[in-house]
């Protein structure tokens, strides 16, 4: 039987807006297992994003619980809290919000590991080198600023900032959305072999079905906040069920 790395119950997030409440994800039921890849599909505004960082303990649910390896992030101790923060990273969809205009990549690698842990000059210098090698980023890059970078390089610099501290989740939102065709792949095969190299497992958000059907092993679909299908990429891809699913499917044809 698969483990449970990371598990949502009856999860729930609500949004004031003009004294009124926006249901941005209900009553959510969902569980990560080790080394798997997990699709979460649906059109933009159907409450992934919000989900993907709920899942993480970015955004503190309205209702329900999450559980990351067994333990209920709404129970933890700050310093327990800040060790399973470690273990579960993100990578954004907009890489030139999520890096630092005014550090070159040295710097933005280097930063997790300042955030999370006490590590000497050559350690930090020696995990960024090995990062950089394990993402595909040349070491010419290490001293490059994200505007002198391409989509491609940017991306992979996201990718190295939240595998440098050796996490076992990561959420990727949309994390090759942006991309070209030739560059999303070379993106899709890094994450394949990280998965396969590493183990870690993956909540990889996407709208593009072509692309969560290369790389993940199950999928839900996400329609107004709320999980409507879910099952292995293939089962759900040969014979859905619910008419959004098929229409999104009829829509990545």
């Amino acid at each position: 039987m698969p483990t449970i790395l990371a598990e949502a119950r009856g999860l729930s997030k609500d949004f004031p807006v003009k004294g009124a409440f926006l249901h941005g994800v209900s009553q959510v039921d969902l569980q990560v297992y080790e080394g798997e890849t997990l699709a979460l599909v649906g059109e933009s505004g159907c409450g992934k994003s919000t989900l993907g960082r709920l899942l993480l303990g970015l955004l503190p649910p309205t209702e329900g619980q999450v559980l990351f390896d067994g333990q209920d992030l709404a129970q933890c101790a700050p310093k327990e809290l800040r060790a399973l923060r470690r273990q579960m990273q993100m990578v954004f969809q907009d890489t030139a919000a999520a890096l630092n205009p005014r550090w070159d990549v040295g710097e933005i690698l280097a930063e997790p590991l300042r955030i999370y842990g006490k590590y000497g000059k050559e350690e930090i210098a020696r995990r960024v080198e090995r990062t950089m090698e394990l993402v595909g980023l040349d070491p010419e890059c290490r001293d490059r600023l994200p505007h002198q970078l391409s989509g491609g390089q940017r991306q992979r610099v996201c990718i190295g900032a939240a595998l440098i501290v050796h996490p076992q989740l990561i959420v990727a939102d949309e994390a090759v959305s942006a991309l070209d065709v030739t560059i999303q792949a070379q993106i899709l095969q890094l994450i394949a072999r990280l998965r396969r190299e590493l183990g870690i497992s993956y909540l990889f958000i996407s709208h593009d079905l072509n692309v969560v059907y290369e790389i993940c092993d199950r999928c839900l679909v996400m329609h107004h906040g709320r999980i409507v299908e879910q099952g292995p990429v293939e089962e759900l891809y040969d014979h859905p069920k619910e008419d959004y699913t098929k229409a999104l499917l009829a829509a990545a044809e």
